[in-house]
Order: C-alpha cells, then structure tokens, then sequence
C-alpha cells in the first residue's frame, strides 16, 4: 500500500484513481463496507482504491478545545486501512488554505488533477468544501462535469441505530465495550510504545508498562480491566489506568498498565491494550498508602472480571 502525504507526491503509478473520501475515524464496520465497494468499483475499473483522509480532523483545526476524541491514531488508521487491501492512502495536512477551498475548486484540484479520479465512493451524508457546502448533489453534478461518476453507500446499521464514530464515543463513555466493539468491528484498544517512567508502581509492588499519550482528549479515562497484546508472543490480563496520575502530581497523560504474574522486560516495544470493563474514574488520595490500598482493590477486581469471564 503506498502512502501519499501531499500533492507533491503524486506519480504516474498513482492515477487514474477510485477515491473515497472521510476522516476514517476508527476505520469501524460502516468504514469496512464502503471500503468493500471501494475495492469492488477499482477492480472493475482498473484504477487505484484510494482512500483520502484529513490530518488533523477538521474539527481538530476549527475548535480543538471542543473537537471529539480520536478513536484511533493516524498511525493506527492508515494499518487499519492497510489491513482492508486499498491500494493507497492520501493524507492531505487540513491548513487554512484547505479550509477555503470551495467545493468545486477542491474537486478540480484533488480528484481531477491530482489523482485523475474515474469514480468516487462516499458514504449518503457526505459533506465537502469551504462551509462544508458541497454534498452528494454537488459532487454528482461535478462528475458529469469533469468525467467521473460517482457510488453512494446508504448508512449502515446496527440495532436500528446508525453507526458512526460518533456513536462509538458514546458508547465508550457509558463503558458499553461490548457495543463499542460490535460498531468497530474489533476490540477498543490504545496502542503505543512502552516507555520508561517514574517507576513509582515498583515500590509498591505494582510495576507498570506506561505509553505517553499525545492528547488529554480520550474517548476513556480511569481504570480498566484490560488485555495487553504483544507481538509473537501470548496476550496478558491486567489493571490499567488512563489520566494523569493526580495523587504523585502528574503533568502528563499516561496510560499505565500493570500486568497479573509478569515479570519480562517491554521497554520499548510496540503494544495494544484493550479495554475489557471500566472499574473506576480516576480520583486522587489524600497518601501514598491510600493508592496503594485502592490499586490492590482496582487488580483484585480485574482479576475477578476475568475470572468470570474467561
């Protein structure tokens, strides 16, 4: 799969193209059935699946104080759709100069002369343009315009309700993992390298694994039960925390997992964690003692967890 990180990078080798165009936010099952067809429509006509996505998310660069949680990294999203056998990934820098694009102009400039579009996919609700001002009505007409047609995918479903990344934060923030992982189509999990920490866990018999993560806007925050996957090796279970440790003063976000009758060295290895079941929302204690205490009640209660549920 190639990957395509501006105009500039355009070849030969690229064109013509069948674009479809999202954030790909999670890269959940309503992603995976446009992809489907994506794929279908390329190989019927020859062309490159291409998928072209936005980094930042829009709503990243216009209200970063309020923009939703990331689902999943950039660097997990463009795997997750490598994973799905598209041909290429365009991740076009959403800047000012995108954001005053006007519909038509993006169209010309993207589809028609960058990537030489033959047909596009996109999903009944599409939006595009400077004040979101294109939409399926639009992108059709410019089709027949600039000599591209143009597939719609109806929304796709689960238990009579539309599913959407922003469906799947929600249910992450009601801890419905089950759901969550119904509308992904896969666990929910952060995935990260392991990096060195204050090793505070040590001194309390609780050694953890910690990944710095790059936002303190998450689509969970607590502690979990969780699984941690490794590669070539066997999945542990163990007690997780994601926050900024309020009780040692933390300044940065962690996600810092402690895993039942381990005892190896990951430092620097890439790992996945996912969330089985929320325990508790992070609090902060008046002693040390008094989060000793509550973690051996928070690991005791993820062992029961898994207990139950193995």
């Amino acid at each position: 799969m190639r990957l395509i990180r501006d105009l500039h990078s355009l070849r030969e080798s690229t064109r013509p193209s069948v674009v479809s165009i999202g954030n790909y936010d999670g890269v959940h099952v309503g992603h995976v059935k446009l992809l489907d067809l994506l794929k279908a429509k390329s190989d019927a006509l020859g062309g490159q699946a291409t998928v072209l996505t936005f980094e930042p998310h829009p709503h990243e660069f216009f209200s970063p104080m309020n923009a939703p949680p990331r689902l999943i990294r950039w660097r997990d999203k463009v795997e997750k759709l490598k994973a799905q056998d598209v041909h290429q990934v365009m991740t076009l820098r959403f800047n000012e100069t995108l954001s005053q694009t006007s519909a038509e102009d993006f169209v010309k400039q993207v589809l028609v002369d960058a990537l030489n579009t033959q047909h596009v996919v996109i999903g009944d609700d599409f939006r595009f343009g400077r004040k979101r001002h294109g939409d399926v009505a639009m992108l059709e007409s410019l089709g027949h315009k600039y000599g591209f047609s143009l597939t719609t995918i109806d929304t796709c479903m689960l238990e009579g309700e539309r599913i959407s990344s922003t469906r799947i934060r929600e249910a992450l923030r009601a801890d419905d993992f089950n759901l969550a992982h119904r509308l992904l189509g896969y666990p929910f999990s952060i995935r990260g390298r392991v990096a060195h920490g204050d090793k505070r866990g040590r001194t309390i018999g609780f050694p953890t694994a910690n990944i710095v993560l790059p936002s303190d806007n998450l689509p969970v925050w607590g502690v979990y039960a969780v699984r941690m996957h490794f590669k070539n090796q066997p999945s542990k279970t163990g007690v997780a925390n994601v926050g900024i440790r309020p009780t040692v003063g933390g300044d940065r976000v962690l996600l810092e997992t402690h895993l039942f009758d381990f005892d190896g060295d990951i430092y620097g290895c890439r790992i996945e964690i996912e969330f089985a079941s929320k325990i508790r929302n992070e609090e902060k204690f008046e002693s040390f003692q008094q989060l000793k205490d509550q973690i051996e009640r928070d690991a005791a209660a993820a062992r029961a967890w898994f207990d139950i549920n193995s």
